[in-house]
């Protein structure tokens, strides 16, 4: 899918040159990516302290349930 974007043409730059990527491309799609990530993480950290935890609960006995 081809998309034209308007964008800041000295942070691409620093960005090419920073991850010492070979196109434009290549260094907006792994910013991208990475901005995926770390917000998938911070999604995970929002979740502390609002799942219980169990004591009792065997994680190696339901692996073994599994096999």
């Amino acid at each position: 899918m081809a998309t034209n974007l308007k964008l800041n043409d000295k942070l691409i730059e620093e960005t090419v040159r920073l991850g010492q990527f070979k196109s434009k491309r290549e260094a907006v799609t792994t910013a991208l990516e990475e901005y995926v990530q770390r917000r998938q993480r911070l999604r995970i950290l929002e979740l502390g302290g609002k799942i219980d935890f169990d004591p009792h609960w065997d994680y190696k006995r339901m692996r073994r349930k599994r096999s």
